[in-house]
């Protein structure tokens, strides 16, 4: 074995341990009995846009919801498909954006639901999201209430997977979820780079204090951006996975959707992930592909030692990233088999991402171009 295969291979295995520093745990809302303590009026906000063909499981989810003391409101914002008169099928009230700002993104659509809301608490949810059981809207609301029912609790939903294309998301939610600064080793210690944008549960006065989505309406990163609102509030900000208690399936439309998607968040979103997690994720990124370029090498000089210690690190790096990615969404195990696939994909895709934002300064999404 030459030194620098020796090395390489002592890179690669660093780079697998910075990863588990990285992505140390995932906590979840847990299922809980019930404390019979009672929970106020919750107003769940639905900004919709032509989410006629995804948002019934939503709908349906909430009217199995063993908790119901809640209103309903759907903002739909100038939507050109049914979205409304579905929305009215499942009992929502119904918010028609048809002012100046029709059509203008979901945080001004926020922000219209939130002024004409009744609740206590606010419920922001994505048209695309749904309650996994009959018991997870009270116990996410049990939680929020055991956190001191202050500031935002916000829930990364399950990533379910379908179709194979999907599966080159997963490295994206890997990094979704570690940009936040809040699962490395530690008791974080990292302050939080904001909030999930998907499901968000606050209290009403503590919106309103901090300007909620009419403060932060020019951000591209809504999520990140109600976050850091709240933050210079002084009103604390609680991040948690979302399995067993609410899902959602990312870029149905299609791979030039995921595509765009990933393309609008990444290069943005990646400047609130603190310094020292992004020289973890860069390494332990960098790592994967070392791990591949060493067992290429070793299978082309024959070094039988060489290729036992490489191979023994490219199924290390399979493992990892498939635990990693399985906490994150339902993603194929055996896709991880392929996983330089995966990284290549991430890697391409955030270039562009940079490309977009800092040379042609605009993206696409759903059908607009988003000058920054």
């Amino acid at each position: 074995m030459m030194i620098s295969d020796g090395i390489n291979l002592i890179i690669g295995l660093l780079a697998v341990l910075f990863g588990m520093v990285m992505f140390w745990s995932l906590p979840t809302p847990l299922s809980r009995e019930r404390n019979h303590v009672r929970l106020p009026l919750v107003s769940i906000i639905i900004p919709a846009r032509n989410e006629a063909e995804r948002i019934k499981p939503l709908l349906r989810s909430l009217q199995q919801q063993r908790f119901q003391s809640f209103e309903l409101l759907v903002v739909d914002d100038d939507s050109s498909d049914d979205t409304a008169s579905i929305a009215t099928g499942y009992g929502a009230e119904v918010i028609r954006n048809r002012t100046e700002h029709a059509g203008s993104g979901k945080s001004l659509a926020c922000w219209r639901g939130a002024k004409q809301s009744k609740g206590k608490w606010l419920l922001f949810l994505d048209a695309d999201t749904y309650f996994t059981n009959e018991n997870s809207l009270e116990n996410l609301l049990h939680l929020y209430q055991q956190k001191g029912s202050k500031g935002i609790l916000s829930l990364q939903p399950f990533h379910t997977v379908y179709r194979l294309y999907e599966n080159l998301s997963a490295v994206f939610n890997i990094i979704v979820i570690v940009g936040m600064n809040l699962f490395t080793i530690g008791k974080r210690p990292f302050t939080t780079a904001g909030s999930f944008g998907p499901c968000i549960v606050c209290d009403r006065d503590d919106y309103f204090l901090s300007g909620g989505h009419k403060k932060i309406e020019s951000a591209l990163m809504d999520d990140l951006a109600l976050g850091q609102a709240f933050l210079d509030n002084n009103l604390p900000v609680y991040c948690l996975g979302g399995k067993d208690t609410i899902s959602f399936r990312m870029y149905p439309e299609g791979f030039k959707s995921m595509v765009d998607g990933w393309c609008k968040s990444f290069a943005i979103g990646s400047k609130s992930t603190h310094p020292i997690v992004m020289l973890m994720v860069i390494i332990w990124i960098s790592g994967s592909f070392i791990s591949v370029g060493e067992i290429i090498s070793s299978l082309f000089a024959a070094e039988p030692v060489n290729i036992i210690l490489s191979g023994l690190l490219y199924v290390l790096y399979a493992f990892q990233t498939g635990w990693f990615a399985r906490r994150c969404g339902d993603f194929k195990r055996w896709i991880f088999i392929f996983y330089p696939v995966l990284f290549t994909f991430f890697t391409g895709i955030y270039l562009y991402s940079l490309f977009r934002v800092y040379i042609l300064r605009s993206v696409n999404w759903k059908g607009r171009k988003i000058n920054i």
